[in-house]
Order: C-alpha cells, then sequence, then structure tokens
C-alpha cells in the first residue's frame, strides 16, 4: 500500500480552522494532528482572558517609563544579541522575514532585518517599544515561546485572533546564566510560505545569544563540556563559568542539561564541588597547564564528561567574543594583555587538605594502585604523587 500523500497547504489550513471552531464550540482542546498541544493550550488561555477570534487587534505600546525601564534592564540581553542579529538576518536576507528581541514580558526591544513598514501589517509589530504578549494579541510565536519556554513554529490560521492570519513566525525562549526566562527571539514574515525549519535557526540563534551572555559576564574560568567523543570547542558545548573560589557564576541551556543544578535557595550559590566530584582546584590547574587538552570530569552521579578548562581570554580567543575582562578575580589577577595569572594569596589550607584527602582516598579505593587512581581523579600519575608529597619510585601508604 502507497503511503498517502501530505496534505495540501490549503487542506491543512482547512483542518486547523476546523480544529479551532471545535475548541470554541466544544471548549475543549482539539486532539487533531495538525494541531500541536501547546498551540491548543494558547487558545484555551485567549478563551480563559476573554477573547474573541473576531475581534480586532491592536498593536499597542508600552508607556514611556516602562520601555526606558524595559531597555535599560535588558541592556546585557541587548549587548550579547546584536551580533547573532547581524549573521541571522543575512542568513533570512532573501525570506522576507524580519527578526524581533523581546524582553521576558513581550515588549519588543530591538527589530533588525528587512520590515517593509510601508506595510502596515509589519509596521504594527516591527516597532520598539510594542506589546506582543500573548495578553495583548493572543496566540503568537511571540507569546506562545514565552508561554511554554521551547521553540515554537506558528503559521497563518494557527494565530487565534483572524487578524493575525497573514503573520508566520519562529520564536524561542531565551534564558540567562542562572536559567531565567529574559526574553524571546522571533522571526516574523508576512504571507509568505511555511518553514517550519525556521524554529530551528531561531532555536539555534536563541542559544548563540545565551552563550555570549553567558561569556560577557565576568568569570575567572570557562569549562566548555560534553559527552565523551564529541568535539570540544563547537556551539554545542555546555558552558559553565566559575569565579576564582570555584564558585558556579553562570550555566548556558546545555551545561544545565549536562550537569543538573541541585535545588537551592534563591541567591545562594553554588560550588562547583557541589557538580563535580573532583577538587575544584584541579580546573584551575588544568586551565594553566593544559588548556587545549580534554579534562575528564567525574560527576557525583557516577556518569563523566569530558571538558576544557580555560581562561577567559583563551575562550574569547577561541571564537566566542562577548567575554568580559574584569581587573580582578579574587585570588587571580588579570595583567590586561595576557590571561589570567596567579596573585601571591595561597589557596585556604583547608581546600588543601580536603584536596589531599581526596585524593589518598581515590589511592586507597585502588589499592594502592596510582595509575587507576590518576584516572579515576583525571589527573596525571605525577600529580598525584607531588600532592601526597612523594615520588613515583616512593609507595603511597
Amino acid at each position: 500500500m502507497l503511503p498517502t500523500a501530505p496534505a495540501s497547504a490549503a487542506h491543512r489550513h482547512a483542518l486547523i480552522a476546523q480544529a479551532r471552531q471545535t475548541l470554541l464550540t466544544d471548549g475543549a482542546a482539539p486532539l487533531r494532528a495538525e494541531v500541536e498541544p501547546w498551540i491548543a493550550r494558547s487558545w484555551q488561555r485567549c478563551l480563559a482572558q476573554g477573547m474573541d477570534p473576531t475581534q480586532r487587534v491592536v498593536f499597542e505600546a508600552v508607556s514611556a517609563p516602562a520601555l526606558r525601564h524595559s531597555l535599560e534592564k535588558n541592556q546585557a540581553l541587548l549587548c550579547a544579541a546584536r551580533p547573532v542579529l547581524e549573521q541571522l538576518t543575512r542568513a533570512i536576507a532573501g525570506m522576507r522575514y524580519f527578526a524581533i528581541l523581546t524582553d521576558a514580558h513581550g515588549t519588543v526591544v530591538d527589530v533588525q532585518g528587512h520590515c517593509d513598514h510601508s506595510d502596515p501589517r509589519a509596521g504594527s509589530i516591527g516597532r520598539v517599544g510594542i506589546d506582543l504578549s500573548e495578553a495583548a494579541v493572543g496566540t503568537t510565536a511571540i507569546g506562545a515561546a514565552l508561554a511554554e519556554l521551547q521553540p515554537v513554529w506558528l503559521h497563518r490560521g494557527e494565530h487565534f485572533l483572524d487578524d493575525n492570519g497573514s503573520y508566520s513566525c519562529a520564536g524561542a525562549p531565551l534564558f540567562d546564566p542562572q536559567g531565567v526566562c529574559v526574553g524571546m527571539l522571533d522571526l516574523t514574515g508576512i504571507d509568505v510560505p511555511e518553514r517550519p525549519e525556521l524554529r530551528h535557526l531561531v532555536a539555534r540563534s536563541a542559544r548563540a545569544m545565551e552563550d555570549a551572555l553567558l561569556l560577557q559576564r565576568p568569570h575567572a574560568l570557562l569549562l566548555r563540556m560534553n559527552w565523551p567523543g564529541s568535539t570540544l570547542g563547537g556551539e554545542g558545548d555546555g558552558l559553565l563559568t566559575l569565579d576564582a573560589d570555584g564558585c558556579v557564576v553562570g550555566a548556558n541551556s546545555m551545561a544545565r542539561q549536562l550537569v543538573p543544578q541541585p535545588l537551592r535557595a534563591p541567591g545562594t550559590p553554588t560550588h562547583s564541588s557541589d557538580l563535580l566530584a573532583m577538587p575544584w582546584t584541579m580546573l584551575f590547574d588544568a586551565a594553566r597547564h593544559h588548556p587545549t587538552q580534554p579534562l575528564d570530569l567525574p560527576l557525583w552521579s557516577g556518569l563523566r564528561l569530558q571538558a576544557l578548562a580555560q581562561w577567559p581570554s583563551q575562550s574569547s580567543r577561541s571564537g566566542h567574543g562577548g567575554v568580559g575582562t574584569p581587573s580582578t578575580f579574587g585570588p587571580f589577577r588579570h595583567s590586561g594583555t595576557g590571561p589570567l595569572v596567579n596573585s601571591p594569596s595561597p589557596v585556604a589550607a583547608p581546600l588543601r587538605e580536603a584536596e589531599t584527602a581526596l585524593i589518598r582516598q581515590a589511592v586507597q579505593d585502588a589499592r594502592g594502585n596510582v595509575a587507576e587512581a590518576a584516572r579515576v581523579l583525571g589527573i596525571s600519575r605525577a600529580t598525584v604523587y607531588r600532592k601526597l608529597g612523594g615520588s613515583p619510585k616512593q609507595k603511597v601508604e
């Protein structure tokens, strides 16, 4: 039996319209393959707010003080997003789409690309300060991405309000280094063919903005991490930044998936030793002595990752710019031209003792096999002997 041919665009639009009518008539989410569950949830939220599909859409701007506050609050996001938006608009230059960046409330804070302001449909939404939240204009990629916290694609009749039926848009949420949603990125076209692949493009661009937002924050060390066998140094890396005391400054979305963060009260710092089953000082040793050599990264779960430990200047040279260059990082300082160097401040004695105890325990667990203990810890045998005050010719007790 031959496979059934995919439905034509007109037929699919008719099925979507039928699904929406089912929702309006029965008040229940339509169980149809043509409508994704998140779209049905958005439609239901619009109904709960008292919206009617036939009502007129008015794209209104927020107040001047509210816009000023949003722009000031999102300066770091705007700075991180600017180079990514330039690349993105070049990629979509021939597609009659333009890019919109909003804050966490759906207020437009930047518009890039070819937005034809002679078309009132484009001019209405392609302006800084316009409120494009779901509460204001119904189901859109912007409101849905902020509500669902996932990349979305929305085409014509999938919008709740009839007035928005000429738009096609892809959207993805943006998260700060602590994993809090701070806005979203949207690609919008008017009377354009369906391009669901733009959901991947907008999600990829959003992740690049998040990485830039993370890297521009002051930090003493960057860990690029991934599963063993993966090539480190690309856009798929998990990024974890630390301060000079080993506390976590921030992480990108991939790092939060690779190394789940423990539950903490708001404002409570997370130390790298809470995440990684190794002395945190070894991370700085690796950056100092082996910045291009993958480091074995054991997790408390028993899983293992591989990582590159880099100073901020090294991560900038490796193609991930936007890194802040603070003058001091606790026991590390920046010379102004090169990588971070040691300051006279030593590592606290209790930390050295804890590190030694962990190494000694690893040797005991390996029944005196220093090579095996070194492999488990992700360090060299010479480092084991040096930390324990012995030599390769001495037996480690």
